[in-house]
């Protein structure tokens, strides 16, 4: 890789770097301002109507989530979209974090091994990313974009967005965790190829090319206003209705697994990295996943350190090898713990006899 393209590539890994960090914070200012219309009555995306949009957190989580973007946008001109996707964790692990100060909700010993995690895979899937461009024009890009098999592709992701959004959201949205979250990461893949040919004319734009009189520059960018109008909807509904720390880890595993997808049909980065880079990049992903697993599956477990040597005399005389095992209430773990206690209390004054506990001084056994 000469000099150049490395430098393209550590712009692209910033300006990546550095939008996970306003989207992450993005999350937390429009949840704060959807739980500020939830006490004025606006409790729902489907009853309240656009009432978010009187909100001025709302406004600032979404000028927020502009910049970082807009950021994110500048990344895809610069490094590939293997590379630039995926890096989205990073916001994930933002928004748990300050979701622990700002929302309240805690982050436990999972979550803390979930951000490590997160950190871990991202690290890995830096080091094996494809670091060379493999489209630099657009008229390269347009010859990708008429591939069979992208078009097959975009197709069917058009069909079962339309599904999606007139036939299943209707019904279940508002139920169903999965149905507004697929709506945002099926349309998300494709706004993500108009960004990277977008970006790749605003390049070509400021090296002195005539790149506004090519129809395709105008249609990647009314798609890309479409894709992300959409995507903004349907991402602001799920985060009215569930929980952050639902949505934002689910929809960064099908967002960017979407992306994904469309990036080796698109671009077949994947067939000019080397075995072991490929290895690499399925291994910091899953890594991500396991990490966002942890972060958020756990997240309602008051689960401390300092507490494993007692969960583990418990299992070990509590709990019979061969069943399986069952999570208790917190008031039953409560009641098991006391027991534990007093069991001991008692095992030691059946060692130490209260006959035996003081010595000919008067002062008790330490």
């Amino acid at each position: 890789m000469d000099a150049a393209n490395r430098s393209d590539f550590y712009i692209g890994l910033a300006l990546a770097v550095s939008s996970t960090i306003f989207i992450g914070g993005s999350f937390i200012l429009k949840k704060k301002g959807l739980l500020r219309l939830a006490k004025k009555g606006s409790t729902r995306a489907g009853q309240g109507g656009y009432a978010y949009l009187k909100e001025w957190l709302w406004w600032s989580g979404l000028i927020l989530m502009g910049i970082g973007e807009a950021a994110n946008f500048a990344a895809y001109a610069f490094a590939p979209a293997t590379l630039v996707t995926p890096l989205g964790a990073l916001s994930v692990l933002v928004s748990a974090v300050l979701s622990s100060y700002f929302l309240s909700e805690r982050l436990n010993i999972h979550g803390k091994i979930g951000c490590l995690l997160c950190i871990f895979g991202s690290t890995v899937m830096v080091l094996h990313a494809p670091q060379e461009e493999e489209v630099a024009s657009l008229t390269a890009m347009a010859e990708k974009l008429k591939d069979p098999g992208f078009i097959a592709f975009a197709v069917c992701i058009v069909v079962s967005s339309l599904a999606l959004i007139f036939f299943v959201a209707p019904r279940y949205g508002q139920k169903n965790v999965l149905v507004y979250i697929l709506i945002c990461s099926v349309i998300g893949s494709l706004s993500v190829s108009c960004v990277k040919g977008l970006g790749i004319g605003i390049k070509e734009l400021f090296a002195g090319m005539a790149v506004l009189k090519e129809p395709l520059f105008w249609a990647l960018l009314i798609c890309l206003v479409i894709c992300i109008s959409i995507q903004i909807s349907y991402l602001n509904k799920a985060l009215d209705i569930f929980n952050t720390s639902i949505v934002t880890p689910i929809y960064y595993v099908f967002f960017t697994t979407s992306v994904m997808a469309c990036s080796a049909i698109l671009f077949k980065e994947w067939l000019r990295m080397s075995a072991d880079g490929a290895a690499g990049t399925v291994s910091g992903f899953l890594t991500i996943i396991i990490g966002i697993f942890l972060l958020h599956a756990f997240k309602d477990i008051n689960f401390k350190l300092d507490s494993l040597p007692l969960f583990l005399h418990l299992g070990s005389q509590n709990r019979t090898w061969n069943q399986p095992y069952i999570a208790l209430p917190t008031d039953e773990r409560t009641t098991m713990i006391d027991e534990s206690k007093l069991t001991k209390k008692r095992n030691a004054k059946s060692i130490f006899p209260e006959s035996s506990d003081k010595k000919s001084n008067g002062t008790f056994i330490t």
